[in-house]
């Protein structure tokens, strides 16, 4: 993937903070501005340099994936930060507070503090300014994003059709799995959902081995990833003949979605899409038993700007994928959940997921 656009906005983010340099520690954008998809090293980007640092095991994949970059290769410890900030000139240097942990910080002041250097370097969070910058995706990362959401597409679409009264959740969730691995994914991009009756309550349910019993709703939360990018998908089904409380649960769902997608556009904060579904839903009754955000940034992380709930800030804008993915949980019952990914295009949302939303075994009657 080209990187330099990239990194000429880090480049520009550094110095609308009046920064020397950024060292960039977090996997995906580490990813993002260099090409580098190995597990293990860090980035020093001046407005003249790019540097990779690794260990001996990503030296060579580090060389072919990281054009433009000068690679280093690190011993233990944190002594090689001062060093080459200091052949860099760099003093200010940016970092990625929401993802270090405290005790990398703390080596990172310690190799700081006992280097021979002429001026000690001082280090500044950049909170979530580097998150941000891959908020709006362009071109390869469309089609990466693309390939994902189809391959969850098509595997969810295989499986959901076959689910029958009998089956555990965890069947469900391997089956999934498998139908995605075996279209090209490399992995699922987090442990997929599946919840069956109460446990459809329950927005994070992990799967185990509650059998699926006929005429409960069954939320199925699922994702590929595909060179390094997440799809999220949930689609919500019933086995069998519905109770009278499926129906009217599902249909306001539904709505709030398609609301959602209908109205949202450039220049709304997070919160105000946010607001579009939240007023359906409690119009209905059901205000309550919508406790989660509408959705989420999704990119090489699954959860990622923008942010799209009650209290979220961002601005979006055109280029921002998210996801929309209205629910209602009814403890003792269960829930419905429909989440698809769009787009910002043109001033108005495209939905890129295409899994149909009902299928033979969850009939209309």
């Amino acid at each position: 993937m080209s990187t330099s656009p990239r990194l000429e906005r880090l480049r520009q983010a550094t110095r609308e903070r009046d920064l020397d340099a950024v060292v960039v520690s977090s996997w995906e954008n580490r990813l993002y501005f260099s090409g580098f998809e190995g597990s293990a090293g860090y980035l020093l980007v001046s407005p003249s340099e790019a540097v990779l640092g690794t260990d001996f095991r990503y030296i060579e994949q580090a060389g072919r994936q990281a054009s433009g970059f000068r690679v280093e290769r690190l011993a233990s410890g944190m002594t090689w930060l001062p060093k080459l900030a200091s052949e860099m000139g760099a003093r200010r240097i940016g970092f990625e507070d929401m993802h270090m942990t405290v005790s990398t910080h703390a080596a990172f002041e310690k190799a700081i503090a006992g280097a021979q250097v002429a001026e000690r370097v001082e280090l500044s969070g950049l909170s979530g300014a580097l998150d941000d910058i891959r908020s709006t995706k362009y071109g390869e990362e469309m089609d990466l994003l693309a390939r994902a959401i189809e391959i969850t597409d098509q595997a969810f679409e295989q499986v959901a059709s076959t689910i029958k009264a009998g089956v555990t959740e965890r069947e469900v969730a391997w089956a999934m799995e498998r139908a995605m691995r075996e279209r090209g994914a490399d992995g699922a991009a987090f442990d997929i959902i599946v919840g069956a009756g109460p446990n459809a309550a329950l927005p994070h349910h992990r799967a185990d081995g509650t059998v699926i019993g006929d005429g409960q709703p069954v939320v199925i939360d699922m994702g590929a990833r595909y060179r390094g990018y997440c799809a999220d998908l949930t689609r919500t089904i019933i086995v069998g003949e519905p109770d009278d409380r499926f129906w009217p649960v599902y249909d306001t769902v539904l709505r709030a979605q398609t609301e959602a997608i209908e109205l949202v556009e450039p220049g709304m904060t997070g919160a105000e899409a946010d607001a579009i579904s939240r007023d359906v839903i409690a119009e209905a009754g059901y205000g309550e038993n919508f406790g989660h955000s509408l959705g989420h940034g999704v990119g090489l992380a699954v959860h990622e700007a923008p942010g799209v709930g009650p209290n979220a800030s961002d601005i979006l804008e055109d280029g921002m994928v998210f996801t929309i993915e209205p629910g209602i949980y009814l403890p003792g019952w269960g829930g419905v959940r429909i989440e698809d990914i769009v787009v910002l295009e043109g001033g108005r949302a495209r939905v890129v997921s295409r899994a149909p939303k009902l299928f033979h075994n969850t009939i209309r009657r």
